[in-house]
């Protein structure tokens, strides 16, 4: 017997993968933190971004690593070939999409939340009442009854699928999931600008609805949804025969920034009888700010909101959020009879509704933990401020393009996105992009606005202030006059941190 117990004991000091020398492995975890928390506080020090060279790439067609390597080698890998390339969204001069820059504190948090390695499907554990917390605080935020429910999913993109989901399951009921949408389901149809973001289209394609059956609908001078167009639509399709289901309301588009008359199109909503989500995906957070807040209408109204903690709420990615008014239908539209998924009485199986029983995941990571740290350290108060003075320097961006005669403005700042151009063609203003961008001064993207291509900065870092708003404009002018014969200026790239 003791034998057998010896033999036990070396095969599991042969197969367990925890260090065999913690204190070593101690040091170079301190040390690993020590340089990442240096490269956030020293962020300035390095490009915005920068291309990605031939051998980094090279070095990552190996074969399978079939042996261990030294965890100080590897580390030192992803030094050299990963960190200095990655999107750059930590970086205050990166402005190109919707990204935001993340937190030390939300670092710290990612890191404690894989310490735990919990698994947030379901079961009674701790890890499970945070994320319930925060949809406690999110349904008090957005005024929603005690019924309400929430969940962490990967991002908006997930949480606009989920609600067209729910919405589905109520406008059929929930024999749908048995037998299949059948020809009920075939007459469903469904509502958004044409100024809201693809996703939508994506989530009726994989809900099996088809895209043809999202009608997008034209916006208003202020780049909303036609409201009479949109009540006009619906009575055209119900004269049909279809069945309007959904409507889905932006706040926030994707290419200006514009918020829905959110009450108008919940009024039409209660009159029609028809599910009412918003895409917040950034927008709703406004809801921080006491002097964006009441742009936000009507919000309180819907029947589910889809939003990011890791936009405007600076949690590191990802943090998406779905929230539904109604959580008994929220659940019917997910809960699913397994005899692995039971409920007991007492013990680790304990409690009623889990978090696989209101989205399509049983595995899930602890993402509220970082948002709850995120939340509780810096308190709604101060993130609110973060946004208001995101849209503040989106409209110092404003007048700094307004002042300029070689740029234009494209589009009305609704919020933290500014559209813009260098006087001259597409052509010019497209390489003007991608050569700010291959510079490392700043990362701006691009859209289109009327036929016009438009320099796109998207303003959400926390760190961002006035000197990068300069720096962009004057890497588009540089560029600009670059591209348009009227002399070359030198623009130096910031200098790369000692590695």
């Amino acid at each position: 017997m003791n034998e057998i117990v010896r033999k036990t004991q070396a095969a599991a000091t042969d197969t367990s993968l925890d260090p065999q020398d913690w204190s070593a492995f101690r040091a170079l975890a301190h040390r690993m933190l020590d340089e990442t928390i240096d490269g956030i506080a020293n962020i300035r020090a390095r490009p915005v971004w920068q291309p990605i060279p031939d051998d980094a790439r090279a070095a990552f067609k190996a074969d399978v690593p079939r042996e261990a390597s030294d965890l100080a080698d590897v580390y030192r890998e992803f030094v050299e070939h990963v960190a200095p390339y990655a999107t750059g969204n930590v970086h205050p001069g990166f402005m190109g999409w919707v990204h935001g820059g993340g937190t030390a504190v939300g670092m710290l948090a990612e890191m404690l939340a894989a310490g735990l390695n919990a698994n947030l499907g379901g079961r009674d554990h701790m890890p499970i009442e945070v994320e319930r917390q925060i949809v406690d605080w999110m349904r008090r935020l957005f005024a929603f009854p005690e019924s309400a429910s929430g969940i962490f999913v990967t991002g908006t993109s997930m949480a606009n699928l989920m609600a067209v989901l729910v919405a589905r399951t109520s406008a059929l009921g929930t024999l749908a999931r048995q037998y299949g949408i059948g020809n009920d389901g075939a007459l469903l149809t469904a509502y958004t600008s044409r100024a809201a973001h693809g996703c939508i289209s994506r989530a009726m394609d994989i809900a099996g609805l088809g895209t043809d059956a999202l009608r997008k609908i034209d916006v208003d001078a202020d780049h909303r949804i036609d409201v009479a167009a949109l009540r006009a639509q619906i009575a055209v399709d119900r004269e049909v025969g279809f069945k309007p289901f959904l409507v889905v309301a932006s706040a926030g588009t994707v290419d200006i920034g514009a918020i829905d008359d959110l009450k108008a199109v919940a009024e039409l909503c209660r009159e029609e009888g028809i599910w009412f989500h918003v895409d917040g995906a950034f927008g709703a957070l406004a809801i921080l700010a006491p002097e964006l807040a009441p742009l936000l209408g009507g919000i309180e109204l819907a029947d589910s909101i889809a939003l990011d903690f890791h936009k405007w709420g600076q949690v590191p990615y990802d943090a998406g959020f779905l929230l539904v008014r109604d959580g008994e239908q929220h659940r019917q539209a997910f809960a699913q009879p397994a005899a692995y998924l039971s409920r007991e009485a007492r013990g680790l199986a304990a409690g009623t509704v889990w978090p696989c029983d209101l989205g399509p995941d049983l595995s899930r990571g602890f993402r509220a933990l970082k948002t709850w740290f995120t939340l509780k350290t810096f308190g709604t108060d101060r993130l609110g401020t973060v946004i208001a003075r995101s849209c503040a320097l989106a409209k110092y961006l404003e007048a700094r393009v307004l002042a300029e005669p070689r740029l234009e403005l494209l589009a009305p700042v609704n919020l933290n996105i500014v559209c813009f151009r260098y006087r001259a063609n597409d052509t010019v203003n497209r390489e003007i992009v991608a050569d700010v961008q291959e510079s490392g001064i700043a990362a701006p993207s691009s859209t289109t606005l009327d036929g016009k291509f438009a320099i796109r900065a998207a303003i959400v870092n926390h760190r961002t202030d006035e000197t990068d708003i300069d720096a962009l404009i004057a890497a588009v002018l540089d560029f600009g006059a670059r591209r348009v014969g009227e002399g070359v200026i030198e623009v130096e790239a910031p200098p790369l941190a000692a590695q």
